[in-house]
């Protein structure tokens, strides 16, 4: 098993990869229970919706909401666009399947036995 300095906890090189792998702001962006409850909302959804259609289905202020999508959008997460002054946003379900797919994919390769693991 090979270790670098870079990874006080002991990391194994083969760990890199994970941390390529997660997109900035990824989880960040998942981190907070109201955005989460707004992709869950709007994957259920399953078209583009305004941000009031949103703002409709949550207890908080369609200002509130407004940021929570910007924050969402900046993370890859949601596509904005605009149509006219309302802006519609939607899921990228490939850029979120295909983010927690390559992550899993690279958990196991970082790890893939519990024994050997760091």
């Amino acid at each position: 098993m090979t270790q670098t300095s870079n990874y006080p906890l002991g990391g194994r090189r083969c760990c890199r990869q994970l941390e390529k792998t997660i997109p900035p702001g990824f989880f960040r962006a998942l981190s907070d229970p109201t955005r989460v409850d707004l992709l869950v909302q709007l994957s259920g959804c399953r078209r583009a919706c305004t941000v009031t259609e949103i703002a409709d289905c949550c207890p908080v202020d369609v200002s509130v909401v407004s940021r929570h999508l910007a924050i969402l959008r900046d993370a890859g997460l949601l596509e904005a666009t605009r149509r006219g002054k309302q802006v519609h946003y939607r899921v990228r379900y490939d850029m979120v399947t295909d983010t927690l797919r390559a992550v899993a994919n690279a958990v196991e390769r970082c790890c893939p036995d519990e024994k050997e693991c760091c």
